[in-house]
């Protein structure tokens, strides 16, 4: 794990605000957890080692002698030692107490412990529920058949060996019903932890995502008010100085004051937009009551030779109008720029109860659609957010814009 994701975890569980655990011994044991499993492994090495204590006056009556007492001693010892990496891998005392469960079954006298009831209790918790049952039952049956074969053989009385098989049944119950419901309860809340992790991560990237957004919305307005508004000054100033013609001068220059002012008014309702927080998802409309009329007359104002046809009068949600204007807009601001000889500029705004069809037309661009800019794609995005479809390409006399905006967009849907 990297330094960046452990501080970003840090992070997480800082937000997640977590109780402490209740009671001192819980949150010792719970910063501890070494210290818990060695006095666990402890306890149970001194309550086996109890009644273990009866072999030493009974190891000629072993099956296999003072050999086979020693063996059940030292398998115990070390199955009892095995707790202590339960945690870790909870199978490994699992199988040493089922091992040490075999064994007592060849000592000369009863022996039992709380060895399998710590194991199983082990595997509940830190395996699954699944995998304790299976292993207790898979154990106990081969604890029975062995203590049955003895049985048949003379070897073991049958009232030891049943007692043995009993005790340890009832203690690997007993160990499995308590893991089991610690264990559930344990997985429980770390599954509801984890969640709680995977749903701050998941803001915090919502949180980025909308940021992002939001950037690119202001650029795409930004871009069209500045880069129509400029356009329009720019022809405006370069026909004022081209002219001998004072007056013309002189109302080109109120022309371009004129534009410079309508620009700065829409920026300024734009940031106010952004800045109430009451409006964080309203569309930044433009100021103009008629953006088409308002482009229109800018350009024509320039000296550029634009016509308008619009047919059909509907009421469009906001979102339409607002691509519907800046439709025509970078349509106007583009041949502007890229088409100064244009012979004619047609605008077309075709309104019916499906949609809005726009169309922006000029015949003084020639040749393949240049790239590198960033109107065409402001636009693009505009489009997509009310569902509609964008074309800009040659003709065969010119170049054509055309978008095609259904009155149905996802904020209606919403």
């Amino acid at each position: 794990m990297t330094s960046d994701s452990r501080s970003s975890s840090l992070r997480t569980d800082d937000e997640l605000r977590l109780p402490r655990p209740p009671g001192v011994f819980r949150r010792f044991w719970a910063r501890h957890p070494l210290v818990a499993d060695i006095v666990i492994a402890g306890v149970c090495l001194l309550l086996s080692f109890v009644p273990a204590g009866a072999l030493s006056r009974a190891d000629d009556g072993a099956i296999f002698g003072p050999a086979g007492t020693w063996v059940v001693i030292v398998l115990l010892a070390l199955a009892c030692v095995s707790l202590v990496v339960r945690r870790r891998w909870p199978l490994v005392p699992f199988v040493a107490a089922l091992v040490v469960a075999h064994a007592y079954l060849i000592a000369p006298v009863p022996l039992g412990g709380p060895l399998l009831l710590f194991a199983t209790y082990a595997v509940a918790v830190y395996r699954s529920t699944r995998a304790a049952i299976i292993g207790l039952v898979v154990g106990l049956a081969a604890l029975a058949a062995l203590a049955t074969t003895l049985m048949l053989v003379g070897a073991v009385p049958t009232q030891l060996a049943w007692n043995a098989v009993v005790a340890e049944a009832v203690t690997g119950v007993i160990g499995g019903l308590i893991g089991a419901n610690v264990g559930n309860r344990r997985r429980y809340i770390d599954a509801v932890i984890a969640r709680s992790r995977q749903l701050l991560v998941e803001r915090d990237q919502q949180a980025r995502i909308a940021a992002v957004e939001e950037r690119a919305r202001i650029a795409r307005e930004l871009h069209d008010i500045v880069s129509h508004s400029l356009t329009v000054v720019v022809a405006l100033a370069e026909g004022a100085s081209a002219t001998p013609d004072r007056d013309r001068a002189r109302a080109a220059t109120d022309q371009v004051a004129a534009t410079a002012r309508s620009a700065l008014t829409e920026m300024r309702a734009m940031l106010g937009v952004l800045r109430d927080a009451d409006s964080a998802h309203t569309p930044l409309a433009p100021v103009d009551a008629d953006a088409v009329a308002t482009a229109v007359a800018a350009a024509r104002g320039a000296g550029f030779p634009v016509t308008v046809r619009t047919s059909g009068r509907i009421d469009a949600p906001m979102p339409v109008l607002l691509a519907v204007g800046r439709i025509v807009q970078e349509g106007l601001t583009n041949a502007m720029r890229h088409a100064p000889d244009a012979t004619r500029i047609d605008v077309a705004v075709d309104m019916t109860d499906a949609g809005v069809v726009v169309q922006v037309r000029n015949d003084g661009v020639r040749g393949p659609r240049r790239a590198g800019g960033y109107g065409i794609r402001g636009l693009q995005e505009r489009v997509d957010h009310v569902c509609g479809t964008l074309e800009a390409g040659p003709t065969a006399d010119g170049w054509i814009l055309r978008a095609e905006l259904p009155i149905a967009t996802r904020e209606d849907d919403a």
